[in-house]
Order: C-alpha cells, then structure tokens, then sequence
C-alpha cells in the first residue's frame, strides 16, 4: 500500500483532463459543488474552509481529492477523489462536476483516471462508490465504469462496488 500524502501531489492526465490538487484560487469556481460531510458550502469562506479540512484529510492519509481541470481550457470542471477507507486497502470513490459540463465526457476520464491510480498507486484491494437511487446519472457512469450494485443502503442510498474482473484487467 502506498498511501498519501504523497511527496509531490499527484497529477494525472489524459488528452482531455488533468487531475491535479485543488487550491484557494479555485474556490471561485467550486463554490457551487463544494462539500464536506455532505454538507454545502454557502459561500467561498466556507468553501475555503472545507478545502482545508479535505486537505487535512490527506494530510493524514485519510484521503486524496482531485480537482479535474479541462486541458483544453484550464478551467476546473469538478472533483473527485478517494475520501475514506484508504487505511484497509480500500476506497469510496465521489465525484462531483459543474452542472455546465456534464454530459460531455469529463466525469468519465476522471473517474477512469482516479481507479487506475487507486489500483495501480495506491494498491487499493476495492473501490465502492455510494450514490442516491435518483441520481440517474451517477448510477449510469458507475455502471459503464463497471461498477455493480452492491446493495441498498438508508436514506435511500445504493452502493456499488468495482467489479473484480475490472480490477483484474488493469
């Protein structure tokens, strides 16, 4: 296992995106789909804060939170990244996008990106995603990244987890 943090934040790309570490300069931007706990941020003071709690999560090597930053424009379109788990060979992938980019293939590439680093990087032995059962849309991505539904969780909640062939096959 080599979890973070990391001596240099990773960053990962492909011809469309780049995964890289979000900073204060983008809070701008992610006001809208800044989270912690499940909780929204209200206003860019609490977005900030909430940055600095995922990156003290990281810090501690309780996770690791990308920015995805559109190559074409350098513009950050959303996040996503590992937020809990890590410590036992495992990781609960989120994600997150901008309402302007979706439908046109950034949450795809990141997710892509971010399985092949927990694989591949991390050594990660599972990856579950957790996703509401009216989030049509997550529940598409899940399955066309070969997820399978794992089991119905309160709070009307599904979860899903990589299939063991997928994992296999990277």
């Amino acid at each position: 296992m080599n979890l973070p943090p990391y001596q240099d934040f990773p960053l990962i790309s492909d011809n469309k995106i780049r995964l890289r570490q979000v900073i204060t300069s983008d809070m701008n931007d992610l006001l809208e789909i800044s989270y912690y706990d499940a909780k929204q941020a209200k206003n860019v003071a609490e977005a900030i804060e909430m940055q600095a709690k995922i990156d003290k999560d990281y810090d501690e090597g309780n996770s690791i939170h990308w920015g995805i930053e559109a190559i074409s424009t350098n513009k950050i379109v959303g996040t996503c990244g590992y937020y809990r788990g890590l410590d036992k060979g495992e990781g609960e992938l989120g994600c997150v996008l901008l309402p302007q980019f979706r439908g046109q293939g950034f949450m795809v590439n990141a997710m892509q990106l971010a399985i092949n680093f927990g694989l591949k990087n991390i050594g990660l032995k599972r990856i579950w995603a957790i996703t509401s059962k009216q989030n049509n849309q997550a529940i598409k991505l899940l399955e066309r990244l070969n997820f399978i539904k794992l089991t119905d969780l309160p709070d009307d909640e599904i979860e899903y987890e990589l299939k063991k062939s997928r994992r296999k096959d990277l």
